[in-house]
């Protein structure tokens, strides 16, 4: 399964800016990439690169461990050197100099720290998780999308209908296209200015 990025993270691993992500998701070059929209649209790194013609090596695929496992394979770490075949003017590692394997090691358990912290703030119900404030918002939308488009257009058809003397199914067909082209604009709009938007202060503080 390939990795589901935000549009920060796919920006880094495209070495693009993410203006440029932001603009070609409004250009339709990344649509079929992601889901969802805003700060909770999550793109398919794996889609996204074959959309823009670039190749991923395996350790991009499958994230940061698999990046420092193989960077850990490719670089030859320092030995000591065997104190009797070792030349006069040679300088041994001291025993506790901390190898690479132990420093990535101490970052993934700093990590796994920060992941356990998030979990307790949201079980404490300090956070509410983005996901869950995206779906509770997407489900109010959708609830007063239908009420205009069952009310609001259906009345508009009928008085256009009843003052005008046209057939109402028609009126009805035409605002119902005048209000999804609105709707659309909009939507890509106000995409754009939720990626572009920066953190306040507050999120800033608790960004980790």
């Amino acid at each position: 399964m390939s990795r589901q990025l935000n549009a920060t993270e796919l920006a880094k691993e495209m070495n693009l800016s993410k203006g440029r992500i932001s603009q070609l998701v409004r250009d339709g070059r990344l649509d079929g990439c992601y889901s969802g929209s805003g700060r909770a649209r999550r793109f398919d790194l794996g889609k996204a690169a074959d959309a823009l013609g670039q190749r991923l090596d395996p350790a991009q695929m499958l994230g940061n461990g698999a990046k420092t496992r193989r960077s850990l394979e490719d670089v030859d770490l320092p030995k000591q050197v065997e104190p009797e075949r070792a030349p006069s003017d040679a300088t041994l590692l001291p025993a506790k100099d901390p190898t690479r394997y132990e420093l990535a090691r101490t970052q993934e358990l700093e990590e796994k720290a920060r992941r356990a912290r998030r979990q307790n703030e949201t079980e404490e119900g300090n956070w509410v998780l983005a996901s869950e404030v995206a779906a509770e918002t997407a489900r109010q939308i959708h609830m007063e999308i239908a009420s205009i488009e069952s009310s609001v257009l259906r009345t508009g058809a009928r008085r256009l209908a009843d003052e005008l003397g046209i057939d109402f199914k028609a009126a009805r067909a035409i605002l119902t296209q005048v209000w999804r082209e609105y709707r659309a604009h909009r939507s890509e709009q106000k995409a754009a200015e939720a990626d572009a938007a920066p953190l306040s202060e507050a999120e800033h503080e608790v960004d980790f």
